[in-house]
C-alpha cells in the first residue's frame, strides 16, 4: 500500500528583475504572417500541480522529492518535460490535470504559456484597447524568456514566473517563484512554435478537438465567466481564433509524438502517456545514500572543516550531553551553550573589513565590520536544525530565517525534500545552514543543493552542526568543496542505522526538541 504524507512547498512571490527578453519570428515554426486581431483574456498564472491544499503562498503535495543529484552534488537527472499543444478551448488543461492525477507522483509543475505574453508598448496598448492587437500571433509571446525559464526549471533551478494581466496588458509586480519540478507539463496554443522550445520537450502531445466543440466551449466560458454576448464571441472566433488555429497551430500537429483526439475524455491515450512517463522516471531513479556510505573511506579530513577547539570547557559540555543519564534540563542548558559557541565560531569566517570609529573619549578605534553586499541569512534543516535558531538570533540582530524539511523515506532509505521556505532574494546572502547532527551527509547535501538551485553561491554557505560523523564531513566536502563546515566535534563511525557512534543518542531528538516549538508539517496515514 502506498504511503501518503502531507508536505508543503512554499511558493514565494518575487519582484521581476532584469530586462525584457525579445523574440523574433526567425526562430518560429511555421513562419507564416497574418493580420489577425486579439482575443480578450483576464489573467494568466503559473500553477504548481497537483495541489492538495492551496493558499496564496503555499501549495501542499502528497509526497517528498527524492534526490535529483548524485554523490558529487551535481544534477544527474533533469525534470521530464511534457509539451501540450492544441487550439483554444481544446482541453489542454483538462488533459494536463488528468495526466497529473494518473501519474500520482510528487512535485509536478503545470506551466502555462499565457504567463509569457509580451509587455505591450504604449502604441500596442492602444491597439489592444481597440481590439486591433493580435494576441494569437507568435510575436505576441516572449519566447526568449519562456525558453530561458523552462530550461532553468528543467535543470532543477528555482525560476521566477511572470503573472500576465490582460486587463492592463502587462506583467504584475509580483512574480511567482517555482522550484522543485520532477515533471513539468507545459501547455499553450504555441507550445510547438519555437525551435529552441521544442528541444526542451521530452514528450510532445497535441490535443485534437473538433472545432465545433471548441467553439461551444468558448461560448460557454466567455458568456458565463467574462460577461460577453454571443454575437461578440462568434465574431471574435471567426475573425481571430479560427484563422490562427489554421495558420499557426494545426500545422504543428505533425511535430507531436502523440495526438489525443477528444481531449480529456480520451482515457486510453492518457493511460498510454502515463505509462511512458512512469517508465522514464524509473530509469532516472538514484540511490545517493548508498553511494555516500561506500565513498571517501580513510581519507584525511578536509581543509574546509573547522572544529571548535577542544578546551576543557568544550570537552566537559560534551561529556554532559553525551551521557545517557543526563537530565533533560542539563542537556538543554549545555547544548545551548555549545550552540552559542558554534554560531560565534561560524561568524568568524564571514568577510570583514577595517572600520574606524571614535570612542566617547574622542579617540579613534580601529575595529572590523561585516563586509558583504547583502546580509546574513540562517536556514535550518527541520526539525533538529531549528533548535539552533535561538543561538543565531542571539548573536545576529534581525537575522532572516529560512526552513527546509528533509526526511528519510523509510522504504528506500533516501532523503526526501518535503518543505521549503526561503527568504526573498537569498541569492546574494551569506547563508548559515544549521543541522544538529550530520551522519552520512545525505540531508545536508540535499539542503546545500537546494540553496545552489536558488542561486546562492557555494562559497557563501556555512554548514553548522553540533556533531558530525567523518562520513558526513567527507560527503559534503567532496560534493561541495567551497562550503565551509563548522562543528564542535567529529566522531569516527556510523552504524548500520546511520547513527553517529559514539554520538549523542536519542537525547538530541527527544530532550532538546522538547523545549523547542515544533513545526507540525508531517502526518501519516
Amino acid at each position: 500500500m502506498m504511503r501518503h504524507q502531507f508536505i508543503a512547498q512554499e511558493v514565494l512571490e518575487e519582484n521581476p528583475t532584469g530586462s525584457e527578453c525579445e523574440g523574433s519570428l526567425d526562430r518560429l515554426l511555421p513562419t507564416i504572417s497574418t493580420g489577425l486581431s486579439p482575443r480578450k483574456r483576464t489573467t494568466s498564472q503559473c500553477k504548481s500541480e497537483p495541489p492538495l491544499l492551496r493558499t496564496s503562498k503555499r501549495t501542499i503535495y502528497t509526497a517528498g522529492r527524492p534526490p535529483w543529484y548524485n554523490e558529487h552534488g551535481t544534477q544527474s537527472k533533469e525534470a521530464f518535460v511534457i509539451g501540450l499543444c492544441g487550439g483554444s478551448a481544446s482541453g489542454k488543461t483538462t488533459v494536463a490535470r488528468k495526466i497529473i492525477e494518473a501519474l500520482d507522483v510528487p512535485w509536478v509543475v503545470l506551466l502555462s504559456m499565457d504567463s509569457f505574453y509580451k509587455v505591450l508598448s504604449e502604441e500596442e496598448q492602444l491597439l489592444a484597447a481597440s481590439n486591433d492587437y493580435n494576441f494569437d500571433h507568435p510575436d505576441a509571446f516572449d519566447f526568449a524568456l519562456l525558453v530561458h525559464t523552462l530550461r532553468k526549471l528543467k535543470q532543477g533551478k528555482s525560476v521566477k514566473i511572470p503573472v500576465y494581466d490582460f486587463t492592463t496588458h502587462g506583467r504584475q509586480k509580483e512574480w511567482k517563484t517555482v522550484y522543485g519540478a520532477s515533471v513539468i507539463i507545459f501547455e499553450g496554443i504555441m507550445s510547438f512554435a519555437d525551435k529552441e522550445l521544442l528541444k526542451l520537450l521530452d514528450m510532445k502531445i497535441f490535443v485534437d478537438t473538433d472545432s465545433d466543440i471548441r467553439l461551444v466551449r468558448r461560448l460557454r466560458r466567455d458568456i458565463t465567466e467574462r460577461g460577453r454576448d454571443i454575437e461578440g464571441v462568434i465574431k471574435q472566433y471567426n475573425k481571430f481564433v479560427k484563422p490562427a488555429f489554421e495558420q499557426y497551430i494545426e500545422p504543428t500537429m505533425r511535430l507531436a509524438d502523440i495526438v489525443v483526439p477528444r481531449g480529456g475524455g480520451n482515457m486510453v491515450a492518457i493511460d498510454l502517456i502515463v505509462q511512458h512517463v512512469h517508465s522514464q522516471l524509473e530509469e532516472r531513479e538514484l540511490s545517493v545514500r548508498a553511494a555516500l556510505a561506500s565513498a571517501h573511506q580513510a581519507q584525511p579530513l578536509p581543509a574546509t572543516l573547522s572544529v571548535l577547539e577542544n578546551t576543557p570547557q568544550v570537552r566537559g559540555m560534551h561529556t554532559i550531553i553525551r551521557n545517557k543519564d543526563t537530565s533533560r534540563d542539563e542537556f538543554i542548558f549545555y547544548s545551548k551553550r555549545l550552540m552559542r559557541l558554534l554560531i560565534e565560531r561560524a561568524l568568524s569566517f564571514l568577510p570583514s573589513q577595517v572600520h574606524v570609529v571614535q570612542t566617547p573619549q574622542g579617540q579613534d578605534y580601529e575595529g572590523r565590520t561585516f563586509h558583504g553586499k547583502r546580509q546574513i541569512t540562517g536556514v535550518s534543516i527541520l526539525r533538529a536544525g531549528e533548535t539552533m535558531e535561538p543561538a543565531l538570533r542571539a548573536v545576529c540582530k534581525d537575522v532572516r530565517i529560512g526552513k527546509i524539511l528533509i526526511q528519510t523515506n523509510q522504504d528506500t532509505g533516501e532523503p526526501e525534500l518535503h518543505y521549503l521556505r526561503l527568504p526573498k532574494d537569498i541569492s546574494e546572502d551569506h547563508v548559515i545552514l544549521m543541522d544538529c547532527t550530520v551522519s552520512t551527509g545525505a540531508a545536508a547535501m540535499m539542503a546545500v543543493r537546494v540553496l545552489l538551485d536558488h542561486d546562492v553561491q557555494e562559497d557563501k554557505i556555512l554548514l553548522v552542526s553540533l556533531l558530525m560523523a567523518e562520513m558526513g564531513v567527507h560527503s559534503v566536502a567532496y560534493a561541495f568543496p567551497q562550503v565551509k563546515i563548522i562543528t564542535t566535534a567529529v566522531d569516527k563511525k556510523v552504524n548500520d542505522l546511520f547513527h553517529i557512534i559514539p554520538g549523542i543518542g536519542k537525547q538530541l531528538g527527544i530532550q532538546y526538541l522538547g523545549f523547542c516549538p515544533a513545526v507540525k508539517l508531517n502526518s501519516r496515514e
